[in-house]
């Protein structure tokens, strides 16, 4: 049986195999033998809150339904961090008042949010109050380090875990990601490469542990997709920049190399160009970024990246809760507000929620997938999941769409 999320104005009226994302369908397979099914996006949002003190018990609650929901974010320390936090729990309430708003849909679940400020101790403490608190399910937190402390609680409690962060290294069987994940990304992009025709593929990559996780889901899609990788490339600093264009300088000139893969939009620009400089005339190479890259002005506006392409969800679904995000709470969304918008909409499913017991990991798995504001997704068996994403190309004035969705 299809599970679906509500995208539109109606959850009812959705049948297994129709999939609705704001105002445009897309086909999507699912499953190894089931018929393509449709799919359209959805919108998202972001706002403010006073921080609290982590372990100081829950900040605010939620909705009216008899299911017990925790959302474990992070409202204080840092504040930028505490800021994107405290955006997704907007989000929340957005997707709270759309269930309430809606006659029909059942209002299933009550969510209760909890600060776990920035340290692996307060995700611990804010799931072990979830635990007590009687939730069965728990969203959320954001950063990976905190995504494994407080699945480790929820595991050991037999409570699955919707985490919020992109690292595919705090994905396990009963935590599972939301986010858009290495492994996506790159099956995406390697897609849409060799439709283009390149054949020789390269990447540079950050000696960091998600740079890491990146340069392996390169590697791992690459010989799916039937690539050998001409050149694999590590950097720790800005400053060893000109040393790795040096080394792939001479392979770019004879052709070798006809793709670059550079995932980190930090250093991106300067790779582009420092390639720019070393006479590597525009578009001899194809840059290909990552889901990062969406919404960086750094990277949009960066001329050395004019013409490079990335993997991104569609961006309909953001821009369909702008409006109403920015009315309610007086600020533009984040763009990670619709990560939080879909969960919240996922948890109230009926077929979760109301499932005996709920959010079970065999519905959570379903091959058929949900759809949610960023489009239509999947949870596999070790947590990680799989996105429909689209192609974008920058161009003046920001990023143009050139590939439609696809999973």
């Amino acid at each position: 049986m299809a599970l679906l999320l509500a995208a539109a104005l109606a959850l009812s009226s959705c049948t297994p195999g129709q999939y609705q994302i704001g105002s445009r369908t897309f086909s999507f397979p699912f499953g190894d033998s089931s018929p393509q099914q449709q799919a359209q996006p959805i919108p998202m949002q972001q706002g403010g809150m006073m921080p609290m003190p982590v372990a100081a018990g829950p900040s605010e609650s939620f909705g009216r339904g008899p299911v017990k929901v925790a959302l474990l974010l992070p409202l204080s320390g840092d504040p930028g961090t505490a800021s994107v936090g405290m955006a997704l729990a907007n989000a929340s309430k957005l997707a709270i008042g759309f269930i309430e708003a809606n006659p029909n849909i059942a209002e299933n679940i009550t969510i209760t949010l909890r600060d776990t400020g920035t340290s692996i101790e307060g995700a611990t403490s804010a799931a072990s109050a979830a635990v007590s608190d009687g939730a069965k399910l728990i969203l959320g937190p954001l950063r990976a380090d905190q995504v494994t402390a407080a699945g480790a609680v929820a595991r050991s409690a037999g409570l699955p875990l919707i985490g919020f962060s992109n690292n595919p290294n705090a994905a396990a069987p009963g935590v599972y990601l939301l986010s858009v994940l290495p492994d996506a990304e790159m099956k995406r992009s390697l897609a849409y490469v060799r439709t283009q025709g390149k054949r020789g593929i390269a990447g540079i990559f950050p000696n960091s542990e998600f740079g890491q996780a990146q340069q392996a889901a390169f590697r791992q899609q690459a010989a799916v997709a039937g690539y050998q990788p001409q050149a694999v490339y590590g950097f720790t600093s800005a400053g060893e920049i000109p040393q790795i264009i040096g080394q792939a300088l001479p392979l770019i000139q004879s052709g070798v190399i006809d793709t670059l893969f550079l995932p980190d939009r930090a250093s991106a620009p300067g790779f582009a160009a420092a390639l720019q400089q070393a006479g590597v005339a525009p578009g001899r190479v194809l840059l290909v970024g990552s889901a990062d890259w969406q919404g960086d002005m750094a990277i949009l506006q960066s001329a050395s990246l004019s013409g490079a392409v990335f993997p991104s969800v569609d961006d309909g679904g953001l821009n369909a809760i702008r409006g109403e995000y920015q009315a309610r709470f007086g600020t533009q969304p984040h763009p990670l507000s619709t990560i939080a918008y879909t969960a919240t909409i996922l948890a109230n499913v009926n077929t979760l929620s109301m499932a005996n017991p709920p959010y079970n990991q065999t519905l959570l798995i379903s091959a058929t997938g949900f759809n949610g504001r960023d489009g239509v997704f999947r949870f596999l068996g070790n947590g990680r999941s799989e996105y429909g994403l689209v192609v974008k190309k920058i161009a003046t004035g920001g990023a143009v769409m050139v590939d439609g969705v696809k999973l």
